[in-house]
């Protein structure tokens, strides 16, 4: 098994350390990933839904890790109290990172980009309000590696990711990827979380207030719930090379 200070010099072998990782817990995942990249581990969070579990999970290991907030400015109230009340109770050491354009500027320049409903403007206001940003905390808080909540059952996306993953120059590590919709339930259960305040009005997944909505009975899919049903993913976790990441200046925008 490499080393933290191997990290510098040597591409992991991934195909070898998923292989070793396969029957592993969630908790023996996020203690590999300590041990791995140390000081230069993060973790990032949306404080969504079931975001409670991974906060606990990880902190429970981890008390210091930064976690990462991307604030788009356009969050539900219950949002930003639920964030509120998980950082208190679980002692987060919160980053939260914005975009460089307010959302009134972004609004001035390039109108109500979510209203346009396609996915060229879709993808313009996720580069600008949460891509960048994220690239930006990453850069600012010296990360080869993060930690994230995504579920395999969530998009066909996060159906092809293993457990360790490269995106861009960074690791991405995902210790509850097999998770179903019932070990989130039994966890946090167990540990007397919350699920978002959004659950209880029939939300499986929550954004932004402009684009997200409850499950309906003609949905086939949770992320039907999300930007219009345009699209799965907001961008934070697609495949994005060094040469995409380092163009991701907001004074490019």
């Amino acid at each position: 098994m490499y080393q933290v200070s191997e990290v510098n010099n040597y591409q992991l072998d991934l195909d070898q350390i998923n292989q070793k990782l396969a029957n592993a817990t969630a908790s023996e995942i996020v203690v590999w990933a300590k041990e791995q990249f140390g000081k230069h581990l993060v973790m990032s969070t949306s404080f969504g839904i079931q975001s409670a579990v991974m906060l606990h999970l990880v902190t429970q290991i981890i008390p210091d890790i930064p976690v990462i907030w991307i604030d788009t400015g356009y969050l539900p109230k219950e949002t930003y109290l639920f964030a509120e009340e998980l950082t208190k109770r679980l002692n987060l050491n919160l980053k939260v990172y914005q975009s460089e354009l307010s959302p009134a500027r972004m609004e001035a320049l390039y109108g109500r980009l979510w209203e346009k409903k396609d996915l060229e403007s879709l993808n313009l206001y996720d580069r600008i309000r949460k891509v960048e940003p994220m690239q930006r905390a990453l850069r600012e808080l010296g990360a080869k590696a993060w930690l994230a909540g995504l579920r395999q059952s969530q998009t066909e996306f996060r159906q092809t990711l293993n457990f360790v993953n490269k995106q861009g120059e960074r690791y991405k590590i995902l210790p509850i990827l097999r998770w179903t919709s019932k070990d989130v339930y039994e966890y946090l259960k167990k540990y007397d979380l919350p699920y978002h305040p959004y659950f209880e009005k029939g939300y499986v997944t929550v954004g932004d207030w402009h684009s997200s909505r409850p499950l309906s009975p003609n949905d086939t899919h949770e992320r039907d719930t999300r930007f219009h049903g345009i699209k799965q993913e907001c961008g934070l976790h697609l495949p994005t090379s060094f040469e995409e990441a380092q163009s991701l200046d907001s004074s490019q925008l």
